[in-house]
């Protein structure tokens, strides 16, 4: 097998995400997508947008808001590192994205990324605004990536 970062949409990653990403939705926007492909086969997705968090949105920092792939080995790693170059290209100084506490993190550190920490969890439903949540609500661990 031999990976290939590719030029995807949206659209496509969005369609990828809904197929094989675990515990998420398709992202409603981005600043970028990457995909990494064997061929002509798309073998997974990175979808890069502004940071969740409000405290984050320096105008200097992107997050990586879904990664899914279908499990090829390596994958993961050339996603998180094609994220961060992109976003480094477009003037971001600082890549962050989290994982469950289940997850590893193998592969962010391969692409050179460091945990921070534990951050976030809870539900985004309020009584002024009540929500279902689809997604873990767990605490979830961050991950960085600065110039």
């Amino acid at each position: 097998m031999t990976l290939r970062i590719v030029p995807t949409t949206l659209r496509e990653a969005n369609a990828y995400v809904r197929q094989h990403h675990r515990h998420h939705r398709p992202a409603r926007g981005c600043i970028a997508v990457v995909a990494v492909a064997d061929g002509d086969v798309v073998r997974g997705v990175a979808i890069i947008g502004r940071p969740v968090s409000r405290v984050l949105q320096d105008g200097y920092t992107a997050e990586v808001v879904r990664v899914a792939t279908d499990g090829a080995r390596n994958a993961c790693s050339m996603l998180y590192g094609a994220a961060w170059r992109a976003a480094r290209a477009l003037g971001y100084l600082r890549l962050v994205t989290y994982t469950l506490p289940s997850e590893g993190g193998a592969s962010l550190r391969g692409a050179g990324f460091t945990l921070i920490g534990e951050a976030g969890g809870g539900s985004w439903s309020r009584s002024s605004r009540p929500r279902v949540d689809e997604h873990p609500t767990q605490t979830k661990l961050r991950w960085e990536r600065a110039a």
